[in-house]
């Protein structure tokens, strides 16, 4: 059921040395193409990184940096062209949580780490960085990466009496 996958969902970070098989790369990559967006209008693109010392780089993007990337099996960078849409900060934003709720439907961990927003040092900012690193063009915003890999770490599911309630409201405030 949906509402157990949304409880046992964590923010993983730590992972197995352990790969990601391909079978289930693909269907992550599809579950983020089957993600909604604004008027169809689909301005995301995924970049898989699998590659060892290109998410070494990665890890360390940002400050503070999500140093714990550099085990991570397999990170992607949820990128959407800036120029097809004027909402696609939400459309990248909905494409990666399809891809964290995936994850966790194979048993995987994931975990987001920001990029919008985030600065590398005082005089780049994390997306300049990751920009440059995986050679994405300039009309692109990078959102997140989202990491990726087997868990090494246990993390109890959210109990629901313990859920904010009092963050809901019905007709009005």
């Amino acid at each position: 059921m949906l509402l157990d996958l949304l409880k046992s969902r964590r923010s993983i970070r730590k992972f197995q040395k352990k790969e990601v098989e391909k079978e289930k790369l693909d269907l992550l990559l599809k579950s983020a193409l089957l993600s909604p967006s604004s008027r169809s209008i689909k301005p995301w693109q995924f970049i898989a990184v699998t590659d060892a010392k290109l998410l070494q780089q990665l890890s360390e993007s940002r400050q503070p940096g999500p140093a714990f990337l550099a085990e991570a099996p397999l990170a992607i960078v949820v990128i959407a062209d800036k120029s097809e849409s004027d909402v696609w900060i939400e459309d990248a934003s909905i494409a990666s949580i399809f891809l964290q709720l995936t994850a966790q439907d194979l048993k995987l961990g994931s975990c987001w780490i920001q990029v919008r927003e985030r600065f590398h040092t005082k005089h780049e900012t994390a997306e300049e960085y990751i920009r440059k690193a995986l050679g994405i063009p300039e009309q692109y915003g990078v959102e997140c990466i989202i990491a990726i890999g087997y868990p090494d770490e246990v993390k109890k599911p959210y109990e629901e009496d313990k859920l904010r309630y009092e963050k809901l409201h019905l007709n009005k405030f």
